[in-house]
């Protein structure tokens, strides 16, 4: 779109365990067991009280998840500071469609008739039921993440985790400006999935058998 590409993902994982995932989640639950959080943290966090078994497997379900969608990059040493919870679907709602708005034009006039935004979000809510979401976001550490490759304008990323469907859906885009470095060369998002946004399916990721 003009001076600037929008790539993106959505991707589906199945919350189970298996191979190295399930050595790492243990590993990860129990330093997050043994190490004491700050005193911000004592009472709650973005992910509920660490003291609680429930909220350190979301958290550790959330490092698995980026692991795996970005295996160029090790997130093992993020803690619950790393992200936030938002408070409801509208804000996620208008920041996507805000930051999507030159992109939703752009698929808009290659699909008369149909509005890109009603398209996405019935594809996500088919995937993970949207109502029974618990809704995060990772706060990039810019620079040793994919959020911070030379030329990014802006991102998002969010997990969209249903506990009733043991599922999280992982759903993140970038702009990328074409005279940044390496850009317009049809770079993607480093990810074991099979493609970008364009998908119509979501993806069932590589831990299928982690227990909740």
């Amino acid at each position: 779109m003009g001076d600037y590409t929008v790539e993106g993902e959505v991707c589906s994982y199945s919350c189970k365990q298996a191979g190295a995932d399930k050595k790492l989640s243990r590993s990860l639950e129990e330093d997050l067991a043994a190490s004491p959080p700050s005193a911000a943290l004592l009472g709650t966090s973005p992910v509920g009280p660490l003291s609680e078994v429930h909220s350190r497997k979301t958290l550790v379900y959330l490092i698995l998840t980026l692991n795996n969608q970005y295996p160029d990059y090790d997130f093992s040493l993020l803690r619950a500071q790393n992200f936030s919870k938002e408070s409801g679907m509208q804000g996620v709602r208008d920041n996507v469609e805000t930051l999507l708005l030159e992109a939703s034009g752009v698929w808009a006039r290659e699909h008369p008739g149909k509005v890109f935004t009603d398209y996405l979000w019935a594809t996500v809510g088919d995937a993970i039921g949207l109502e029974d979401c618990s809704v995060y976001s990772y706060n990039p550490e810019y620079g040793n993440d994919p959020f911070g490759e030379e030329g990014n304008i802006w991102s998002f990323n969010y997990f969209f985790y249903n506990k009733k469907l043991k599922r999280i859906l992982y759903f993140a885009c970038k702009a990328k400006s074409k005279a940044g470095e390496g850009a317009g060369e049809g770079d993607e998002l480093p990810s074991p999935s099979r493609g970008g946004a364009e998908e119509d399916e979501a993806y069932a990721g590589p831990f299928e058998d982690m227990e909740l």
